[in-house]
């Protein structure tokens, strides 16, 4: 597991536990990676994290096209493997959450884990500290900090 943010670390863990779940992320509704468990490769972590983030960016979209209000989650379940994705407000801001789990779980225990690591996250959250602009010419470095934490290299 790899966090970005400490107070992260703990909740995570304790969801790991719980839900048996294979692969999770949690990012920034804009695809930031705050924290991953079971990606090997810096590109599968970037990739999940882009879709990730446009999945819920289109869903939202669509349900306010439509009135019917945004999705807070969305499920798929395979032959072998299910997917849940859903958004989250921490004070930090809208957070985003992939979790790839197998036959060692369910989607209702991914849910019910899903929903404590959510307020867990939202009681731990430190004080939000006002945003900074991110330049165009930082960007690539910021995001390769981040790899470089994430992955330990």
């Amino acid at each position: 597991m790899r966090v970005i943010e400490p107070w992260v670390a703990d909740p995570l863990q304790r969801f790991l536990a719980e839900s048996s779940a294979r692969l999770v992320l949690l990012t920034t509704s804009s695809g930031q990676v705050v924290a991953q468990h079971g990606f090997t490769r810096a590109l599968d972590v970037m990739s999940a994290a882009a879709l990730g983030a446009a999945i819920m960016a289109s869903t939202d979209e669509l349900g306010r096209i439509t009135a019917s209000g945004a999705s807070r989650a969305l499920s798929h379940q395979g032959p072998s493997r299910g997917v849940f994705l859903s958004g989250f407000d921490v004070p930090q801001g809208r957070w985003i959450g992939l979790v790839v789990y197998d036959h060692d779980s369910s989607l209702g225990l991914v849910r019910l884990f899903f929903d404590r690591l959510v307020g867990e996250l939202t009681a731990l959250a430190p004080v939000e500290t006002p945003a900074r602009e991110v330049l165009a010419a930082d960007f690539e470095n910021e995001l390769n900090a981040s790899l470089r934490s994430l992955f330990g290299r």
